[in-house]
């Protein structure tokens, strides 16, 4: 006489578990997502079709040496300074005041963070050309 087993192993998976974690994790993400805001320069590149109107003062061009050192539209010039030339184009243009920022390719990163937070500090545009 054949003994037969009554217990059988089930090969089903139980999926409302995992839903659930899911429909959670999901959750989760979005609303935590909503909450991040991002820490970013808003950089006004250029080649963009809207492009604002060229400022009535004379454009500023400020590059950025490979060794660190800054130039005004040729002529060199401290942090300090810049920031004084900064003001005095804000107070001639006011909200449209911008200058133009350029750089070496092997120009000290920082340094040019430095004048790009100056400009955001002093609500000034900045333009970021390409590196030479």
């Amino acid at each position: 006489m054949a003994v037969k087993k009554r217990s059988k192993v089930s090969a089903e998976f139980n999926m409302s578990s995992l839903t659930d974690i899911i429909f959670l994790l999901l959750i989760f993400f979005m609303l935590t997502s909503s909450v991040v805001s991002p820490n970013a320069l808003d950089l006004i590149l250029p080649g963009k079709k809207t492009s604002p109107p060229p400022p009535t003062a004379k454009n500023k061009t400020v590059t950025i040496a490979e060794d660190g050192n800054y130039t005004l539209n040729g002529a060199p010039i401290s942090l300090d300074g810049i920031e004084n030339q900064m003001l005095a184009l804000k107070r001639i243009d006011g909200a449209k005041a911008a200058i133009v920022v350029s750089m070496y390719g092997k120009s000290n990163n920082e340094a040019v963070i430095a004048v790009l937070n100056l400009a955001y500090v002093n609500e000034v545009r900045a333009v970021l050309t390409e590196p030479k």
